[in-house]
């Protein structure tokens, strides 16, 4: 047991070390590649890599529920989102820092659970209440030009374009969770990739050569498609909040990535910004862990089977309980409604 933990947590740190690479690697390949077709590189890449490692794995998936014609809307939504959201952030990061870029990914929580909020009728506590108002001081004080200056830099309001993209596409995608993950990931690479690739044609970029494609391609299977793949497999181990825990790590990773390899000088303004982010994620984290309680409840679970040949899917609904850390500290099992774990953090 203790070794699968150990594994599991690994593989968290894993995801979100390989999605850290994403805005330093990208923003050396954005002196060679342009912002769209990069942004088309990193998706096909992820829709690739992932589509072969399902393909290999397909005895394990094949008990996996398929998306069907419901969630079609959903998952148009989804495609079209993650091709707007990866060109602003590769627009923003050439015109930005990449130590800047790194922080401001940090948006996509407040984008996320404000919508969620609004327009799914989701809670939000007390506490992400707090990390909303800090991750979204801590952007305003990255976006702007200077500490003395009211005015944004648009690199940096491109990449908050791009996290409010994605925080609407991680709601459109919840509802999609109790589909295949290998074949969301794959459709969303590939169909996001074609469509941001017949973007960059339309605009007239070329494309990069030879050795430039197959390093973004790489980026984009290790930042987008291993780091997910690692995610939910230190997920079924470790349980959400703990991974989500330790995938927060990712955007200050970036950053130390960042500083490594630009050197790029650092201000006062972007060290009370870090202050202020590291603040707020500490209040994320707390909250993710606090959603997790005893309870015990309804679950409605589905399986595949066959008979004569004919693959049949039956649900069923089974009561039981879970045990978790209580918010509290009174450690009592109740029964009482349930909702499902809001996860404020990325996987794209």
């Amino acid at each position: 047991m203790k070794n699968k933990t150990y594994t599991a947590t690994l593989y968290a740190i894993g995801a979100a070390a390989l999605y850290a690479l994403n805005i330093p690697i990208s923003k050396i390949l954005l002196k060679t590649v342009s912002p769209t077709m990069m942004a088309a590189l990193l998706y096909l890449g992820a829709g690739l890599g992932i589509g072969l490692i399902n393909v290999a794995r397909q005895r394990k998936t094949n008990s996996e529920s398929k998306l069907t014609k419901k969630e079609l809307p959903y998952t148009i939504c989804m495609i079209l989102l993650d091709i707007a959201a990866p060109i602003l952030l590769m627009m923003g990061l050439k015109l930005s820092t990449a130590e800047n870029a790194s922080l401001l990914g940090n948006f996509e929580i407040v984008a996320t659970s404000l919508i969620a909020m609004v327009f799914f009728s989701e809670k939000v506590s007390n506490r992400l209440w707090i990390a909303i108002s800090l991750v979204t001081l801590s952007s305003v004080i990255l976006s702007l030009e200077s500490a003395a200056s009211l005015k944004f830099s648009t690199g940096s309001l491109l990449v908050l374009g791009a996290c409010i993209c994605w925080g609407l596409e991680n709601n459109c995608t919840r509802k999609l969770s109790s589909k295949s993950t290998a074949q969301i990931v794959t459709l969303k690479g590939l169909f996001s990739g074609i469509g941001s690739f017949a973007i960059a044609i339309s605009l007239g970029e070329s494309l990069p050569r030879i050795p430039f494609i197959g390093a973004a391609l790489l980026l984009g299977f290790a930042a987008y498609g291993l780091s997910i793949f690692l995610y939910i497999r230190a997920q079924r181990d470790i349980g959400a909040a703990k991974t989500s825990a330790y995938y927060a790590a990712a955007p200050f990773i970036g950053v130390i990535l960042s500083f490594i390899l630009f050197r790029d000088e650092v201000t006062l303004q972007f060290f009370i910004a870090l202050a202020v982010m590291i603040v707020g994620t500490y209040f994320v984290i707390t909250d993710t862990i606090a959603l997790q309680h005893t309870h015990a409840h309804l679950h409605a679970h589905s399986h595949e089977h066959e008979h004569d040949g004919v693959m049949h899917l039956h649900e069923h609904t089974h009561e039981h309980s879970h045990l978790h850390t209580h918010a509290d500290t009174s450690g009592a099992e109740h029964l009482h409604d349930h909702t499902q774990t809001e996860d404020h953090n990325h996987q794209h």
